[in-house]
């Protein structure tokens, strides 16, 4: 049964088929498109913190992928991070939007730059203004991923997953993300999760870290070859993407743009919303100042 906060979050949005399968979305607001790409494990919800006052200055896009959240989990699918960019290509012709600026989130951002891969070739369907990414594997070699990731990607997949429980599911997110970060959060992604019976997928879903070496200089080169604005928002106290990201991003997409909130870890959007929405609207601020200024 989902908690109150859930099916309030469920009831304000839709659902559309894709590959046969239903996949919820929710769409609120005005202004110039904003698509919002959530992450691994989790579902759209993880954007709620930031919704309110993203949807004052933008129409507001998201879905649960496949195999996440409120969407279906099919256990006999082929997930990839190209069939998860697939959906949102379907998603925005559905919502007839022709340019939208990106907010993407761990998994998110692997999708994302697929996405941008696509938009650097002209292959897709709608134009990115621009793409904000929150901590995630943007580098594969800067990647640390917690002891249970790489459980769930072996031949014990499936084991580990069942074997999961609330309490070990809430310790690793502890670990990973600052105090802000609250046990009544964790409990709803944990419960967004185990939703439709999401844990026997998990083992699938999650060999997207082995597409991010193996499309590394696809996914890599997207950011290095674009002229879309980044941004990278990253909270730097987390174990997996922190610190070490932002000076690989540094490194290797100079043109970006990067903000550091320090004490933040590996959800800033639920643990610091004041500050990735600063961190957001001010990039944007700038980039526009910085093209008119051209």
């Amino acid at each position: 049964m989902l908690s109150a906060p859930l099916l309030e979050w469920q009831s304000s949005g839709d659902y559309f088929v894709y590959r046969g399968h239903q996949v919820f979305h929710k769409t609120e607001g005005k202004g110039s498109p904003l698509l919002l790409i959530h992450g691994f494990p989790s579902a759209s919800w993880d954007w709620s913190p930031v919704w309110s006052a993203l949807k004052d200055k933008h129409r507001l896009i998201t879905a649960d992928m496949l195999g996440f959240g409120l969407s279906d989990k099919p256990k006999d699918f082929a997930y990839s991070i190209s069939i998860q960019a697939d959906l949102f290509e379907m998603l925005m012709s559905i919502q007839k939007v022709e340019s939208v600026h990106i907010l993407a989130h761990d998994y998110g951002d692997t999708v994302a730059q697929e996405l941008l891969a696509r938009h650097n070739a002209g292959q897709l369907s709608f134009h990115i203004e621009s793409i904000t990414f929150l901590n995630g594997g943007l580098f594969p070699e800067t990647h640390k991923p917690l002891l249970v990731q790489k459980l769930l990607m072996s031949p014990l997949g499936g084991i580990i997953s069942r074997m999961m429980t609330l309490q070990k599911f809430t310790a690793n997110f502890q670990r990973i993300c600052s105090d802000t970060m609250t046990v009544e959060d964790i409990h709803l992604l944990w419960a967004l999760l185990v939703w439709n019976d999401g844990q026997a997928v998990m083992p699938k879903l999650i060999c997207y870290m082995k597409e991010r070496r193996q499309y590394r200089s696809r996914w890599v080169g997207a950011l290095q070859k674009t002229d879309v604005p980044l941004h990278l928002i990253d909270g730097l106290i987390d174990p997996i993407s922190g610190e070490h990201l932002v000076q690989r991003f540094k490194a290797l997409v100079p043109k970006g743009r990067v903000t550091e909130l320090s004490g933040v870890g590996h959800y800033p959007q639920v643990e610091s919303p004041e500050a990735v929405i600063q961190a957001y609207f001010y990039g944007l601020a700038e980039e526009a100042r910085r093209s008119t200024a051209k």
